[in-house]
């Protein structure tokens, strides 16, 4: 197979070609089930991936933290070696070339890619999880660093590819009340005296009263006992059978019955009721601060974020569970996210900005015969080739660039890209806004 490390490369300087890491992760799509992690890893990484093809290809990542570091590639590596080998991490390369990342880079967050570029493959849903902010990432990570690997905030963005769906934030609470007279189960599982509290709020309730209530209400269901959870569920998923056959079921009941399916007697099956059921189309994009609950549950996306991996887990999961921090560690916000669709930076880039200062996406669509620049900016950038070939320019230094390659772009470089066929791809840097608020 020919990959990106065997094209042509001129030039020194300018645009450097990452090899990649894959993380294989219980909920990602296999490799027989087109898996678009399992095919990037492969074209980047040159490796056949044949005889792993019933693995789970989860996530593809591009950066430099620790859990999965991406390798520079230098000119006349053979085609073939294994990750890392005879190649430097492209964190200690960052370390050695310091300027690459731009002085005001340097200066707010040191000698390390403030961001961590991912594609994530969602057979199955992921768990129910938050990021902690600075704060509790700090303190996290001095009493348990085992489970919590860094002290930093983990702040993302999801921009789906194909059709994508995820539960994100509570719904209000006029929604909750409705969720309360529906599904008899989940009062079950509260208590009626804790049920009665969020039937109770009015609207003009103080806001830090309506988040008392939540936060009561939901840590009282998130703290169930297995076995009356089980009990739970099961009288709810009998409940649902009968009544799909006199009425439609609505889209959360049916995603509820699914998440059944695949984490049977799991809390974090009804819990899907408290929050909200969001499905973006190609080219969309959901945010997600510190403290926020969501679940990814199926699709393909670009994900972005601080560079991090500390995740509180609560339910959908066979890993380590920290119910009890979860849900103390909550916002407790409520209302539908905001869905980002990017503006135009040209006719054939789309911008994502997400309200953080570690990261912004560009989203680039290129037809044939054409071309495009992207500017010059204070900071570093990664690119992803996504579909197709093409060239990139930064400087006298030119890249014939195919699907699968990773190419790292140094502060202050103008990159141009062209086309004889068609080029899809994307690209992580840091927020533009960023520099725009700094003043020198």
């Amino acid at each position: 197979m020919e990959t990106g490390l065997e094209k042509n490369h001129q030039g020194g300087g300018g645009l450097k070609r990452l090899r990649c890491s894959v993380q294989n992760y219980d909920w990602g799509k296999k490799g027989t089930e087109g898996s678009e992690v399992a095919r990037l890893y492969e074209l980047n990484s040159g490796s056949d991936l044949e005889l792993e093809e019933k693995k789970p290809f989860a996530e593809f990542w591009m950066g430099t933290h620790g859990s999965g570091p991406s390798f520079v590639v230098e000119s006349g590596v053979e085609n073939g070696d294994s990750i890392g080998s005879g190649s430097m991490s492209l964190k200690e390369w960052i370390l050695k070339n310091p300027n690459v990342l731009g002085d005001r880079v340097l200066d707010k967050w040191g000698c390390d890619l403030p961001f961590l570029f991912k594609v994530l493959s969602v057979a199955k849903a992921l768990s129910i999880q938050a990021h902690p902010d600075k704060e509790l990432a700090k303190v996290l990570h001095k009493l348990q660093p085992n489970r919590y690997k860094d002290d930093n905030h983990k702040p993302e963005m999801a921009l789906a590819i194909t059709e994508f769906e995820a539960l994100c934030g509570f719904i209000s609470i006029e929604e909750l009340k409705g969720v309360l007279r529906d599904v008899p189960e989940i009062v079950e599982l509260v208590g009626s005296a804790e049920a009665n509290q969020v039937l109770q709020i009015h609207e003009q309730d103080h806001e830090e009263k309506v988040k008392s209530v939540l936060r009561s209400a939901f840590t009282q269901l998130m703290s169930a006992s297995q076995e009356i959870t089980a009990e739970a569920i099961s009288k709810l998923k009998s409940r649902l059978y009968m009544e799909s056959k006199i009425r439609q079921l609505t889209g959360k009941e049916q995603l509820v019955l699914q998440l059944e399916k695949q984490y049977p007697g799991d809390i974090g099956v009804i819990s899907a009721f408290f929050l909200n059921y969001v499905k973006l189309n190609s080219g969309e994009a959901l945010y997600l601060g510190a403290n926020e609950p969501h679940a990814y549950l199926y699709g393909e996306c670009i994900e972005c974020m601080a560079t991090s991996d500390n995740v509180v887990r609560a339910g959908l999961t066979p890993k380590l569970r920290d119910t009890q921090t979860l849900c103390s560690m909550l916002t407790y916000k409520q209302g539908f996210p905001e869905i980002l669709k990017g503006f135009p930076l040209s006719p054939y880039i789309t911008r994502y900005l997400p309200p953080f200062d570690e990261f912004e996406v560009d989203r680039c669509i290129l037809p044939r015969g054409a071309s495009t620049v992207f500017p010059a900016i204070p900071g570093p950038s990664i690119f992803l080739v996504m579909v197709g070939d093409g060239a990139m320019c930064a400087g006298s230094s030119k890249d014939v660039v195919m699907e699968g390659d990773v190419l790292f772009a140094p502060a202050n470089s103008e990159i141009s890209v062209s086309t004889a066929s068609e080029l899809h791809l994307y690209r992580a840097g840091v927020n533009s806004r960023f520099f725009q608020t700094l003043r020198w």
